[in-house]
């Protein structure tokens, strides 16, 4: 569709928007979703687009984080499989299902994970004293065991369904089960990000209707927004970025229900 100039610069802001968000926390969705229902697309043409769009945005952003990932590709290989097996999965499904079938536990589900996000330090703390007690401390698995890689599958699927507070729940569940600080996990959240919004862009691009002018200001407006991101976020301590993650989860959980 054709955009007035005032139009075209709200989806490049929202994409800036998007993109900064996304490599912090994630949810970059609530800023370019609402914008590009706004200038008149169908949801569901809306949600491709701004799920092709914001891949350049995760790319820039996982860059950003480069640094955090040292000593981590062995592990981000294996989450990053799982990830991209949901990824494929969720984008399928919003081809194939109407969007209530995900709108009801959607809000729950990021709920859970922002309360898991809160009481993560207590519940890490707790299970460390019960692998001391038990004496499992060095059999505990370092990437999270099957409990991780069942909760990314259904996160991952969520996330090419719709995406909105998928770093959310990426947080959390790692955050929970992995013996890593928050700055190192959200660099895992950025590649996990780009390989579930890359993997449900590609199907995209051949299975569904794509609007490539909004998709193509909100990637480049969410590539600027991922170098930001990476500045922002590094900068910020656990407790700072725990109550960002709180944020930003409680306005993706208001948003869904009101919309």
């Amino acid at each position: 569709m054709a955009l007035s100039i005032w139009e075209a610069l709200a989806v490049f802001a929202a994409g800036i928007g998007a993109g900064t968000i996304n490599t912090i926390v994630g949810s970059g969705t609530l800023f370019t979703f609402p914008v590009l229902l706004a200038i008149g697309l169908p949801p569901v043409t809306a949600n491709v687009s701004n799920t092709i769009g914001l891949v350049t945005g995760n790319i820039s952003g996982a860059v950003g984080y480069r640094r955090e990932l040292r000593g981590q590709g062995a592990r981000a290989v294996r989450l990053g499989a799982t990830a991209l097996v949901g990824g494929l999965a969720g984008a399928v499904l919003l081809l194939a299902l109407p969007s209530k079938a995900f709108d009801a536990i959607v809000p729950a589900l990021i709920g859970i994970a922002l309360v898991l996000v809160v009481l993560q330090p207590r519940l890490a703390k707790a299970l460390a004293r019960r692998r001391e007690r038990n004496g499992t401390e060095a059999t505990a698995h370092p990437d999270g065991g099957p409990a991780l890689l069942v909760g990314l599958l259904l996160a991952s699927a969520y996330g090419g369904y719709f995406g909105a507070a998928q770093g959310v729940l990426y947080l959390s569940l790692m955050g929970l089960l992995l013996r890593e600080d928050l700055q190192r996990i959200n660099a895992l959240k950025n590649i996990l990000a780009v390989v579930v919004n890359g993997v449900a862009a590609l199907f995209f691009v051949f299975a569904a209707h794509v609007d490539w002018t909004a998709a193509l200001l909100i990637a480049a407006g969410s590539t600027l927004g991922g170098q930001i991101g990476a500045k922002v976020g590094r900068r910020l301590s656990p407790t700072a970025m725990r109550g960002v993650i709180v944020v930003v989860g409680v306005v993706a959980i208001v948003q869904m229900v009101l919309r």
